[in-house]
């Protein structure tokens, strides 16, 4: 299992891409537009992958981690990968890649990696390719100003340089618990990977009267600190990535502190296992301004244990301090004031790619400030670099082209795989629900017989559910409702009625129903109307290693002169076998 490993992550991430992408070779995006009053001309927005290679150039900082987070969408997505591993710890990824090469899981040329230096590599990049860095801001500059880049265009997502900030409430005194959680996050968001991280705190907006309080509890925590060698369990921080990362960090200090106050300095960390204080080490750091004087922490980035304490003393000011630091990955702020988190976070959330909102009831459960999830977007916008990565499907259609199709309803049906209405359909012999999944084909449809809606079938279902809403039971009240004018039949009614209509009762390959999609009323039915069912299979996704698909059938309730009077998708797992094996 242990050479399996990487690539078990990267299905883990896809796990919604399994069960939420087609079997198909696009992606429908929205609905279907109708271009014309007959139907004859739509148009249907897809996404299809895009024909060239996903370029992925990462960071330093998270050698596996990092490749495995590029690499999950765009294999999912159908486009192969190089990656540009970053030289200080390319070493580990060119082992992670061997090892995903060597599970021999992945098609040939799916991943291919570059170590070492590799400028010349911008040279071939081309239109249909996507560029994904992340790094540093003035390499990102370099990358979007390539002359081949800007001649091709190629897409491309950046994550640059982000100077992330965490926010505690005015409602938090010393004591309480979102001080406390504020604190305790902070240490973390500092000390964790020495403060190498792209979503780490970088800045800590706290109220000026609280301010004292926050400098005395960090110092007292930050200084019990050990550092040293990691392999040593007694150790709680160890070294930058090497020297030349160290002497970067120690110039970001030097410039910080023109308009700072360090108030703890790690320059000169003591107490390391090494006798003579070599190595790239450097302490955890802090350092102090007010939101008025804060200038270079806004610009600055250091990139290790070093954070800025900045003093706001109102809401006005505190929110001109956030936007001050011109976009970044991720912020957070710890506050039990709901009013208070509301009016701030609509003020700075489009400064953000994440925002982490912390107090008591979600203190042991939320995932802290720092970690990206591969359900949520990662990326922010101005000086954090303006890409996104993760967000569950949302990263996959990052590799992928959006197009517009217009034609017919048989040619979008043709090319999307999905069912459009006017397009042919397949009146099967046999009731759709005796077809097993792979015998299945797209607009097989079943015409129901028809059946009268009468005043007894409105006045049981009212009793049965106990939805005895006026326009169902009281005609007098009914005809002052101008939508109705009389009497109308429950509209869950016609749902049930409909699927006694079309449904074939005995053991079969149709498993189950699990769910309704886009259902609308469009037409009241009153007493004495005649509906009817057209039930359609729209599409089908087919679960691998599950004995069965999933199949969407377009379903139209109609009345006696064909007007529609109810629509939704009826969603059902058919078996992949005529009469499923229930050892299966």
């Amino acid at each position: 299992m242990a050479k399996l490993s990487p690539l078990y992550e990267v299905f883990l991430r896809g796990r919604r891409g399994t069960n939420e992408l087609p079997n198909a070779k696009a992606i429908v995006d929205g609905n279907l537009e109708v271009l014309s009053r007959d139907g004859s001309f739509v148009a249907q927005h897809i996404y299809s992958p895009r024909q060239g290679v996903a370029l992925q150039i990462n960071a330093f900082n998270f050698p596996v981690w990092g490749t495995l987070e590029k690499f999950a969408p765009a294999f999912l997505a159908g486009i192969p990968v190089i990656v540009k591993a970053a030289e200080q710890t390319g070493f580990l990824t060119a082992q992670l890649v061997r090892m995903m090469v060597d599970a021999n899981l992945l098609p040939d040329g799916a991943i291919q990696l570059i170590s070492g230096k590799a400028h010349e590599v911008l040279a071939f990049t081309q239109s249909q390719d996507v560029i994904a860095f992340t790094g540093s801001s003035t390499t990102a500059k370099i990358i979007a100003n390539h002359p081949n880049v800007v001649a091709n265009n190629p897409r491309v997502s950046m994550e640059t340089d982000s100077i992330n900030c965490t926010i505690l409430g005015q409602d938090a005194p010393r004591g309480s618990t979102e001080f406390n959680l504020f604190v305790d996050e902070v240490v973390k968001e500092v000390t964790s990977k020495a403060g190498q991280k792209c979503t780490a705190i970088r800045r800590l907006l706290v109220p000026l009267n609280v301010a004292d309080d926050v400098v005395e509890k960090l110092c007292g925590r930050l200084t019990a600190l050990v550092l040293g060698d990691p392999r040593n369990e007694k150790v709680d921080m160890g070294p930058l990535v090497d020297e030349q990362q160290k002497q970067s960090v120690l110039a970001a200090i030097e410039t910080l502190s023109a308009d700072c106050e360090i108030i703890l300095d790690g320059r000169v960390p003591k107490g390391l296992f090494d006798a003579d204080g070599s190595g790239a080490f450097v302490g955890p750091t802090l350092l102090r301004t007010t939101a008025k004087n804060a200038h270079a922490v806004n610009e600055v980035e250091a990139f290790g244990p070093v954070a800025t304490v900045v003093t706001y003393t109102n809401e006005a000011e505190l929110v001109a301090s956030v936007k001050a630091g011109d976009g970044s990955l991720a912020g957070s702020l710890f506050s039990h004031d709901t009013d208070f988190v509301a009016r701030v976070a609509s003020q700075i959330s489009a400064y953000h790619g994440r925002l982490l909102i912390v107090n008591r009831d979600n203190a042991n459960t939320h995932t802290g400030h720092g970690s990206p999830l591969p359900m949520l977007v990662h990326g922010g916008p101005g000086r954090a670099g303006g890409g996104e990565e993760l967000g569950g499907i949302r990263a996959v259609k990052h590799y992928m082209q959006r197009t517009a199709i217009q034609g017919t309803p048989e040619v979008l049906s043709e090319i999307t795989g999905r069912w459009v209405k006017g397009a042919p359909i397949i009146e099967s012999k046999v009731h759709p629900f005796r077809i097993p999944f792979y015998e299945l084909g797209i607009g097989t449809t079943f015409f129901s017989a028809e059946r009268e809606v009468t005043i007894e079938d409105i006045e049981a279902f009212a009793n049965l559910t106990g939805d005895t809403f006026y326009a169902h039971m009281d005609e007098e009240a009914a005809q002052r409702n101008p939508l109705f004018g009389a009497r109308v039949a429950h509209g869950y009614f016609l749902v049930a009625a409909a699927a006694g209509l079309f449904v074939d009762p005995p053991y079969g390959p149709v498993l189950a129903n699990y769910g309704i999609d886009n259902l609308r009323f469009t037409k009241p039915v009153k007493p004495g109307t005649r509906i009817k069912v057209r039930l359609t299979c729209k599409s089908k996704s087919f679960r691998h290693g599950r004995g069965y698909g999933e199949v969407a059938w377009d379903t139209e309730i109609t009345d006696q002169d064909d007007n529609v009077c109810a629509s939704y998708d009826v969603l059902t797992m058919v078996s992949e076998f005529a009469v499923p094996d229930e050892r299966r």
